[in-house]
């Protein structure tokens, strides 16, 4: 049982490689393009390096429309698509505006798959490892970022083109993806959530051999008992699950975390790092986020989600100040890149572990995709706009005083794990859904 539910899970978590390798592989590539195209910082933020980005809020906002139409299934099946026609097209684009496009579509299948991975697994995971097997969306996440760095450091100085190579190769892994996801099976969750209960039953009692699958489909249809037809997330009774989206996206975004990500070479530079160094500190980002990731996901069904949120907190409050004193005092060396090293231990532990999890539990199964798509596009919203003030901020107030304002965001953000985040752990999606609207 648990070897197919890990099989599927890891399969529909492969679209977070795509989501982490995507996002940061633009990173190899930021100056050649700026010079290339002789963009000025405005336009080259707000176009070329976050066009992606704005195609992945319209991805957010929209994808809960696929997901709960055409099913987790298939629409994790839309997004291999759109990735694979934009890591080509953005590859072989011979001017800025023809490579936005192809980025936005990419951005579009970012967008869906922070709805869909995360929901359909959520939807076929038993309770007492659903953190862990949800937690694999962002193991894939970091470990498609490191893979990104490392094929940047690989590719870049292999020619005049080197950037079309970084950036095209992500097909390979696009291809992949998509004739893997052939293989899942639809959720049982909403399959029932559609009244194919006959579908359901046979997907049950593959996930659960030897169980009452008729008891299971009637506890988890209980859960569609007393909705009102038309009703949405925004109205008063689904406030509190609401908030709990709304505040854990924002935080997530006000970290920084997207900003650094896109432009780590840029910062290392800034920092007094040649560009090779730079993007060799790049790689160690990436190691360093994947190892602290795979820690966060052991830990999260063992301590839970809130108590993650805690370690990682303190451990942004820290790591942002010194980082911010970094650039203030001009401490140079490799000072910066060991404090953001520190930084991504804390995102990898707490908020990037705990994220897609903790927005993927929260409401109730007939409007999870209605949920997760706000929670997302809360999410990528910040993080197109974010970004791409990054090259504006970094010439006018200088980076010491932006990884200031980030660091003083952190510490609102413990104050949100104290006195409003509930924890979630080990309790099956149904009760959970019942015990949130209970208590609010």
């Amino acid at each position: 049982m648990m070897k197919k539910i890990w099989i599927w899970s890891i399969t529909a978590a492969l679209a977070g490689f795509l989501f982490g390798f995507d996002t940061v592989v633009i990173s190899g590539a930021d100056k050649k393009l700026q010079l290339l195209w002789d963009s000025s910082d405005v336009f080259h933020g707000t176009v070329v390096m976050a066009m992606a980005l704005w195609g992945t809020v319209i991805g957010a906002i929209l994808g809960g429309i696929p997901t709960n139409k055409l099913g987790r299934k298939n629409t994790l099946l839309w997004i291999g698509v759109f990735y694979t026609v934009s890591a080509l097209g953005s590859a072989l684009a011979n001017d800025p505006i023809t490579f936005a496009v192809f980025r936005f579509i990419g951005g579009l299948g970012v967008g869906a798959s922070t709805i869909a991975a995360p929901a359909y697994i959520s939807e076929i995971a038993p309770a007492k490892d659903r953190g862990k097997l949800v937690g694999l969306y962002q193991f894939n996440i970091v470990f498609g970022i490191l893979i990104a760095f490392f094929s940047n450091y690989l590719l870049n100085g292999i020619g005049d083109n080197d950037w079309r190579w970084m950036i095209g190769v992500e097909a390979i892994p696009a291809v992949i993806y998509t004739i893997f996801a052939l293989s899942i099976p639809k959720s049982p969750r909403w399959l029932i959530s559609k009244s194919r209960f006959d579908e359901a039953k046979k997907v049950l009692g593959v996930i659960y051999p030897g169980s009452d699958v008729e008891q299971l489909m009637l506890e988890i249809n209980t859960d569609n008992e007393g909705i009102v037809k038309g009703e949405n997330i925004f109205i008063k009774k689904y406030r509190y699950p609401l908030i709990l989206a709304f505040l854990i996206a924002f935080f997530n975004q006000l970290s920084g975390i997207n900003a650094f990500l896109y432009y780590a070479p840029r910062i290392f530079e800034e920092a007094g790092l040649g560009e090779s160094t730079a993007l060799l500190s790049s790689i160690g980002i990436g190691v360093t986020n994947m190892v602290f990731t795979l820690v966060g996901v052991f830990l999260i069904d063992r301590l839970g989600r809130k108590q993650l949120m805690y370690y990682g907190s303190a451990g942004y409050i820290i790591s942002l100040s010194l980082v911010a004193c970094a650039f203030f005092f001009d401490w140079g060396g490799l000072t910066v890149p060991i404090f953001l090293f520190l930084f991504i231990a804390a995102h990898a532990v707490g908020q990037g572990t705990v994220i897609w999890v903790f927005i993927s539990e929260i409401f109730p199964n007939h409007l999870r995709g209605a949920g997760q798509s706000f929670g997302s596009s809360v999410h990528w919203i910040l993080a197109a706009i974010i970004p791409s003030l990054i090259p504006i901020l970094f010439t006018t107030i200088g980076a010491g005083t932006v990884f200031a304002f980030f660091a003083f965001m952190m510490f609102l953000q413990l104050l949100f794990v104290i006195f409003i985040m509930p924890e979630t752990k080990g309790v099956s999606l149904e009760k959970l859904s019942k015990k949130l609207l209970k208590e609010h």
